[in-house]
């Protein structure tokens, strides 16, 4: 059983991808929607054994690499981690599997599609069951490759070209700093097998290394290059600038990727790797740092934001930012209970605005919608859902994951856990105003479209309906269901087992009452503020952008990052390799290379032609020469 949840999709995009085109579009979607749901059934099967029955194994599917120390198995490690993964990514991608039959039904490559899908599924999977770091790894690369084939699906756009070369490229950067990580931890242990590695650890506490000119601690070191591993396939800010370019691929392939699996492949890393970033205070406080600054950043990018499906990819990289920021103070059931109730509300706000979008035959400027909520009931209550959700509206899932990660945070009792709590009160407000913005814009207030009659937009076909009622009642109930088992009380949670590794128990105190209330406040007062300040009165936000407009442009060009990386990156490197094919290229290794060998061939020839006149008496004149100093060698010798 277990074997088929990894094995499913795999076979299910082998079929589509090379048998696709004799079986046909509509038999290629209904296998890989099939056998993806079937892994996704058997996913539910695997976290309630480990529920109920504390179930845990270590699959060894094959021996992989076995050479000296180097011992390498290609194994399925089951445990509430993993189990937990299992669920989410099976679950989304089954839904997302079915929501693109309806989404893509115009599209001519559906087959393509649909195995990259399932392929991304299976690497996804890889990772998340891996028991060592180069299986790990093989996973992580494989999730990176399927994202640049699904972001620059439709190939022949140059904008989605251009997207999926930038996120593999910043994707690389972060993987260059994993795959640092996972040599020093081979150095230093002599394996890369978790078990291994985790016992080790009390060993390498107080060892220093020498890196990059600095003694910095062996422990200290570790957690930092896995972490730049985690922050590029995280989003996280410095390496985020891929994740709302990425949304040039399709609808689904954003809620699949950008929301609720590789994205979070980052946060699982860290959670995975906790009996390492227990021994590391130091690290923890960067990702706590880390983490917040981007909660912050991305929630004020997003609200000036335009693009539909931008405006909830900012989301989900401040969301991340919170995951991040929960870890950090140490609570990593808590980074995962928002990991796993994030991955239904975002991906049903994803979806939903796909919906919104097919309605609007491609449209995503939402100053180019509104008035609609009749016209797709449906699509409307389902995204209110989602936004009521993601905003942390009391009783919904985003509420108790969400206010569980700022309140633990303030319950660290440190300057940077305070700073976090701080921060992530704030960014919960600014989430609620940016999210209600889009929902009003979109489906509220006047309708704004010039080149689409209002009669013509309609709702989704069912098979696009169906995925988002199922999204939406995980928005709504896995909250309520899952706290007490992900989070428990204090430390104490016999869920996690081993798989997340405490060295001192979770604070079992509660937050003032007024703190408690702070943030489902602000949230619920925001709602009204949105609607009079989008629907009701739109002269205010008019006002307020004409009255601060150095600090709009600021938001608008998301804090002028790209043009930062632009100059100092992109430019410094085309001049750099401008001059390096002009001078060491062109002039050195071609001017005295083949260039230089075939001019001065060239030169001789036409030199040695000059001889060639095609009169005798110059051919006697020139013999006469060369007889006489054969001569003169023959006698001075």
């Amino acid at each position: 059983m277990e074997l088929s949840i990894i094995f499913l999709p795999l076979i299910a995009s082998i079929i589509s991808g090379f048998f696709g085109k004799y079986i046909g579009d509509r038999n290629s979607e209904i296998v890989t929607s099939a056998l993806v749901s079937i892994s996704a059934l058997l996913s539910i099967l695997v976290l309630y054994q480990v529920i109920v029955n504390q179930y845990e194994e270590n699959i060894v599917i094959a021996t992989w690499i076995n050479s000296g120390s180097l011992d390498v198995n290609w194994s399925m490690l089951i445990d509430p981690l993993s189990a937990v993964m299992l669920v989410v990514v099976t679950s989304i991608s089954s839904l997302v599997h079915i929501y693109s039959i309806g989404y893509m039904s115009h599209d001519p490559h559906k087959p393509r599609f649909m195995a990259y899908l399932s392929l991304f599924t299976f690497a996804m999977l890889m990772l998340v069951t891996s028991d060592n770091f180069v299986q790990l790894f093989f996973g992580w690369e494989g999730v990176g490759l399927c994202s640049y084939f699904l972001i620059g699906f439709w190939f022949k756009k140059e904008s989605a070209n251009a997207a999926a070369i930038k996120a593999f490229v910043v994707n690389r950067v972060g993987d260059f700093g994993f795959a640092l990580g996972i040599f020093l931890i081979f150095y230093l242990f002599g394996t890369v097998n978790y078990s291994e590695v985790f016992q080790q650890i009390p060993t390498v506490v107080d060892k220093n290394l020498l890196f990059l000119g600095f003694e910095i601690k062996a422990i200290d070191l570790i957690c930092l290059l896995l972490f730049i591993g985690a922050m590029g396939k995280s989003a996280q800010i410095l390496l985020h600038t891929w994740l709302p370019d990425a949304m040039e691929g399709p609808t689904p392939v954003s809620a699949l990727i950008h929301a609720a699996t590789m994205v979070t492949a980052g946060v699982f890393l860290v959670v995975r790797c906790s009996p390492i970033y227990e021994y590391s205070p130091l690290i923890l406080n960067l990702i706590t740092i880390i983490g917040m600054t981007t909660a912050f950043f991305a929630a004020t990018v997003a609200l000036v934001q335009t693009d539909i499906k931008k405006i909830i990819a900012y989301s989900t990289c401040s969301q991340l930012g919170y995951m991040f920021f929960a870890a950090g103070v140490g609570a990593y059931n808590v980074a995962m209970f928002h990991l796993f109730t994030h991955a239904f509300f975002k991906a049903l706000l994803f979806l939903g605005s796909g919906s919104v979008i097919h309605a609007f035959k491609d449209e995503q400027d939402i100053n180019k919608m509104g008035g609609v909520w009749k016209k797709l009931p449906f699509t409307y209550v389902l995204m209110i859902i989602g936004t009521l959700a993601l905003t942390g509206f009391p009783f919904l899932s985003g509420f108790y994951s969400k206010d569980a990660i700022i309140e633990f945070a303030y319950l660290k009792g440190n300057t940077t856990g305070y700073y976090a709590a701080g921060i992530g009160i704030l960014t919960a407000l600014l989430t609620s105003i940016y999210s209600w913005r889009l929902i009003f814009k979109t489906f509220h207030g006047e309708y704004n479209n010039k080149e689409i009659k209002i009669e013509e937009t309609h709702e989704s076909p069912i098979v696009m309906l169906v995925p988002l009622f199922i999204l939406s009642i995980g928005a709504i109930f896995a909250g309520v269901l899952f706290k007490g088992l992900f989070i428990g009380s204090g430390g104490e949670n016999y869920f996690w087992a081993e798989s997340i590794k405490f060295l001192e128990p979770l604070s079992t105190d509660h937050p003032p009452t007024w703190f408690l209330l702070l943030t489902p406040c602000l949230v619920t007062i925001s709602i009204p503020i949105a609607y009079y300040l989008f629907v009701k009165n739109k002269e205010i936000p008019n006002g307020i952008v004409s009255l601060n407009k150095p600090l709009y442009n600021f938001l608008v060009n998301k804090w002028y990052f790209d043009e930062l990386y632009d100059v100092l990156f992109i430019k410094s490197s085309k001049r750099l390799g401008l001059f390096l094919w002009k001078f060491f290229d062109g002039t050195i290794i071609d001017g005295f290379g083949p260039d230089g060998i075939s001019s001065f061939i060239k030169k001789c020839s036409i030199k040695a032609n000059k001889f060639q006149s095609g009169f005798i008496y110059q051919y006697a004149f020139v013999m006469l020469v060369g007889f006489s100093a054969f001569l003169t060698f023959l006698i001075v010798r």
